[in-house]
């Protein structure tokens, strides 16, 4: 019922996700007024003078409406600003004359008016809307003062009253809407500012940079860093379009930022085809060295089942080499621009060399990892590799779950005995 009722809003006024606020609100106050008005034009009958108000509601009515469908279809909204305006000032302007000047309570509306003006406004102008809707003010109140006699007044207290109650009462449920539209748009732009801030930085970290305009550093005594990077990247993307080439990355990368959220890793960065994520961090946790080369399993998985499928098509394919590496590292937020959560350190730069030094779709991992998950995980020891600027490291291939902790059905898949050691493990 609710998406139901919501889609419906969306079709009046206009989608959060492709018009902006100023855009809506102007659907909204146009689409408003405009029944506000024609409605007001058949309400008008009793008056003594009702020829004039009622042309003058219809007529307002009608090319509010108007202007409701030319922005609402055609996105004119920016264009119809100024006619907007002034359609909503020769109207009430003209009803200070026509329906009891300022004790009708017409005045009340330019209250909302130059509000709504302002939001819709989105340049340095401002002053100048200020200058005309004060000068319209004040020239009305000066010529009632000196020209009465221009003034259609109220034959009786009666119709006086029951005129301005009634402009009072829509002022209100003007305002009303009004404050309704803004807060309600506001919340969905807030959620938007926040899950495109979630998007590049972690929880935690998104918050401590809304409430400090800064991120502290901060020094984690171990976690593990996972790269990655297609091994045959520029061969295969030799053979696509740059639109094609954009499309497989971004299918292949959405994939591996649904694998980390699924083993408690935190996504750092691509770079051209690499890509890192690391586990322990921001939240510090003893489990990470697990998370991660189960993270790693499942990516080789993942290229595999890619690799069947576009061999049977005769498609060119990615391979992955893919290693990690446990320990300490710095993590943080730099710059002003275009700013990201990063690590660095030396375990940043051997992790880095522990994936140029692997082998294709294999998932290689060092001795500090390999001293976390040897209880979990069979890994073959490689022996000593030489890595460039780094000497020699010894490495490990994970090669899959413990036999005993490896679900009947998927070996890949951990059993109940491997969650109790895991849990065993993440209370500890």
């Amino acid at each position: 019922m609710k998406e139901t009722f919501l889609s419906f809003v969306y079709l009046l006024f206009g989608d959060p996700r492709h018009n902006s606020l100023e855009h809506r609100l102007f659907n909204t106050v146009s689409l408003v007024n405009a029944f506000l008005n024609i409605f007001g034009a058949l309400g008008s009958f009793y008056l003594p003078n009702f020829e004039v108000i009622f042309i003058l509601n219809l007529t307002s009515g009608l090319l509010m409406f108007g202007m409701y469908i030319l922005a609402r279809v055609k996105n004119l909204y920016y264009s119809l600003y100024w006619p907007f305006n002034f359609t909503i000032l020769t109207y009430l302007s003209s009803m200070w004359f026509y329906n009891g000047g300022s004790l009708g309570g017409n005045h009340y509306y330019f209250i909302p008016a130059l509000v709504i003006a302002m939001i819709l406004l989105r340049d340095h102008r401002v002053w100048i809307l200020y200058l005309i809707y004060i000068g319209f003010t004040a020239s009305l109140y000066t010529i009632e003062y000196y020209r009465r006699d221009l003034v259609i007044f109220y034959p009786n207290d009666a119709e006086r009253y029951l005129d301005a109650g009634g402009n009072y009462i829509f002022v209100q449920i003007l305002t009303g809407i009004l404050i309704f539209i803004l807060s309600r748009n506001l919340n969905i732009e807030r959620k938007k500012s926040d899950s495109l801030l979630l998007n590049i930085l972690p929880g935690s970290i998104a918050e401590e940079l809304k409430k400090n305009q800064s991120v502290a550093p901060v020094r984690y005594e171990s976690i593990s860093i996972l790269f990655t990077d297609m091994a045959g990247f520029t061969k295969v993307a030799e053979k696509m379009s740059p639109e094609e080439l954009l499309s497989e990355l971004d299918r292949f990368f959405r994939s591996f930022d649904s694998i980390i959220k699924n083993h408690n890793m935190e996504k750092i960065k691509t770079i051209g085809d690499a890509y890192m994520a690391a586990g322990g961090l921001p939240v510090r946790n003893k489990t990470h060295p697990i998370d991660s080369v189960l993270c790693g399993l499942e990516f080789q998985r993942y290229m595999k089942d890619e690799k069947e499928v576009k061999s049977l098509k005769n498609q060119p394919f990615w391979e992955l080499r893919l290693g990690i590496h446990t320990g300490a590292a710095v993590a943080g937020v730099i710059g002003t621009e275009k700013f990201a959560y990063d690590i660095w350190g030396d375990s940043v730069n051997t992790a880095s060399r522990l994936e140029s030094s692997g082998i294709v779709g294999e998932v290689n991992i060092s001795f500090a990892t390999y001293e976390q998950v040897k209880d979990f995980f069979e890994c073959e020891h490689r022996g000593k590799i030489t890595a460039k600027n780094k000497g020699e490291i010894d490495m490990y291939l994970v090669k899959g779950l413990k036999e005993d902790l490896s679900d009947l059905r998927d070996p890949l898949k951990p059993n109940s005995k491997f969650k109790e050691m895991y849990l065993g493990i993440q209370n500890s």
